[in-house]
């Protein structure tokens, strides 16, 4: 059933032509009665400029990006990539489109309301990068949200985010799990036994992924995990230097920090050169992506490489519709490990 203006209206008490006033922003109106506007807006999923049974035919030239942290690279490689896939024909201005990138800051709430935007905007595409918010009430509320998008004719990808089935979307989904498996075992292999980790955010799926792998190498080679050799925090490089310092202080005989991303593995290593260890043959570091600057570090990173630059122009040309969806919607990007200077065995004596 189409959701109307007056529908709208009559949720809010206000008359529609204040509702009007409100969306189109050319009238003052009093804070108070514009929330109440805005609050029904959402609440009743209303799409401004057309019925969403019309969209599938009027969707407009935009392409919405959905990121965590413009400035982090992770995000920036990908993004960089869709955009680059985004032109062909069907747009007015001579076959382009126009890429918005919405930075979310990590926020569930700005997440759907960016949301809300392209569909207002009727974007004819919108891909959402990186791992997904592990909370039941907001993945509710994506899931409807990704659904009304799809129904309206807007193309939804994600990339580097799990599948989510119940939407109807498509995902290219990164293979974290395994990744980290693979790079613990290659500590494990090393000789390393008191291991370290690094993990992000507690809420998000890409930290609970790689945490599980990581602890399933553990599990395989017998290694028991100690009380206070798991430290949660964000993906930069200052929370990295200050989780290797409380690793430390918890444990001073590890040999090893394994890291939630690159970025961190860098103020892990800064961390351990404080603290009068030798990279690798006091400590090894590892991390995760092979983002560009992992190679250039002194030593080297160690990490598993993922194509994200690769990942996102496959997901900007299935949204632009020229390349066929993965069977089934979903495809698996696994990673490479990338073994470097920072990792070697553990010192003896």
């Amino acid at each position: 059933m189409t959701v109307t203006l007056a529908d709208v209206a009559a949720r809010a008490q206000v008359s529609p032509a204040t509702v009007s006033r409100v969306l189109n922003g050319n009238y003052p109106v009093a804070a108070s009665t514009r929330e109440r506007v805005l609050k029904a807006v959402d609440e009743l999923d209303y799409v401004l400029n057309g019925p969403a049974s019309s969209l599938a035919a009027a969707t407009s030239d935009l392409v919405g990006i959905l990121v965590n942290d413009i400035a982090d690279p992770f995000f920036g490689i990908m993004a960089s990539a869709i955009q680059g896939e985004i032109g062909g024909p069907g747009g007015r201005a001579g076959g382009e489109r126009l890429a918005v990138v919405c930075n979310t800051g990590g926020s569930p709430e700005r997440e759907l309301t960016y949301l809300t935007l392209l569909q207002r905007q009727r974007a004819a595409a919108v891909v959402l990068t990186g791992g997904a918010i592990e909370d039941a009430a907001h993945q509710a509320a994506m899931t409807t949200k990704l659904r009304k998008l799809g129904e309206a004719g807007t193309k939804v990808v994600l990339c580097g985010r799990p599948p989510a089935p119940d939407a109807g979307v498509i995902a290219l989904t990164f293979d974290n799990r395994g990744g980290a498996r693979r790079l613990t075992e290659h500590l494990i292999g090393l000789g390393h036994r008191r291991l370290g980790y690094i993990a992000g955010p507690e809420e998000r799926t890409t930290t609970r992924h790689r945490l599980e792998g990581h602890r399933e190498a553990l599990a395989a080679a017998g290694v028991e995990e100690q009380p206070g050799w798991t430290v949660h925090g964000r993906y930069d490089r200052q929370s990295g230097y200050e989780a290797t310092l409380e690793l430390l202080r918890r444990d001073p005989s590890l040999t090893a920090v394994v890291a939630a991303n690159d970025s961190v593995a860098l103020g892990a290593c800064a961390a351990l050169r404080e603290s009068g260890r030798r990279i690798p043959e006091d400590a090894s570091v590892a991390g995760f992506d092979d983002l560009p600057f992992s190679i250039d570090a002194v030593p080297s990173l160690t990490t598993v490489r993922l194509p994200l630059a690769e990942a996102g122009a496959r997901a900007g040309r299935i949204a632009m519709g020229r390349e066929e969806a993965p069977p089934g919607g979903i495809a698996t990007v696994r990673g490479e490990l990338m073994v470097r200077g920072s990792t070697g065995g553990p010192r003896v004596g």
